[in-house]
């Protein structure tokens, strides 16, 4: 089980989830995700202006996904888990707040943090593509990539885009989910997937290239925390 690792924790759990199988041949582990922000509703208050922003910005949901390594001829992987890190950003503890008090979870976002996030994505996302053979040495165009990005919310996806030089449908799975979900914390990883898969089968039946196949799975989560995974949609 994990726990309180909040937008992270989908990615942190296909992490270690990828751990087990592939320390378990034969093995499938099942990941299940379920978040109810709802217990961090409080009224609107002239007080409390942020409590706002979380009403509108987050969701409840579940998701799960079934993880394992060697898979036999009557399995379909949809994606293979190359490489995964995580990374701590230090003396950021306290930009992504929850309290539990006697009016429920109380939970706050330091205005920084979209800021934070991108002032550092660039040199995580090198460091685990630098795992696969690649560097800051060479010259990396991140459109050749598929893009799998926890939609913590749109000032984190458009400093993202902005940062990465990245066109604008990159994104679009992780746009839809938060358009359709809200940010439904560990979940919505699970719906950004679903989509990137929607997405590449939706190109495939019009007759186009299915798309990359070699993309980022990515997430920020409590802490300041980083979850990353560099992996292959095999459905392209």
């Amino acid at each position: 089980m994990l726990y309180f690792s909040g937008c992270s924790g989908g990615v942190a759990g296909l992490r270690v989830a990828k751990d087990i199988a592939e320390n378990n041949p034969g093995s499938r582990v099942l990941l299940a995700t379920s978040e109810t922000t709802i217990i961090g509703y409080k009224p609107p208050s002239v007080k409390r202006p942020y409590d706002l922003v979380g009403v509108v910005l987050f969701g409840d949901g579940a998701g799960a996904m079934i993880i394992g390594s060697e898979p036999t001829r009557s399995e379909s992987p949809l994606f293979e888990l190359h490489t995964a890190i995580q990374n701590f950003l230090p003396d950021t503890e306290k930009v992504i707040d929850g309290r539990l008090t006697e009016e429920g979870i109380s939970f706050k976002l330091d205005r920084e943090l979209p800021e934070i996030i991108v002032d550092n994505v660039k040199g995580f996302c090198d460091k685990l593509l630098g795992q696969f053979g690649l560097d800051d040495k060479i010259d990396i165009d991140y459109n050749d990539l598929f893009w799998a990005v926890h939609p913590g919310g749109p000032a984190i996806l458009n400093r993202i885009e902005k940062k990465f030089d990245l066109w604008p449908e990159k994104l679009i799975a992780s746009r839809r989910a938060l358009a359709d979900y809200g940010n439904a914390s560990s979940n919505t990883i699970v719906y950004v997937l679903e989509y990137v898969i929607e997405e590449s089968l939706k190109r495939k039946n019009e007759g186009k290239d299915g798309g990359p196949d070699l993309g980022l799975i990515l997430a920020f989560g409590s802490g300041v925390t980083f979850e990353g995974i560099l992996t292959r949609n095999l459905t392209v």
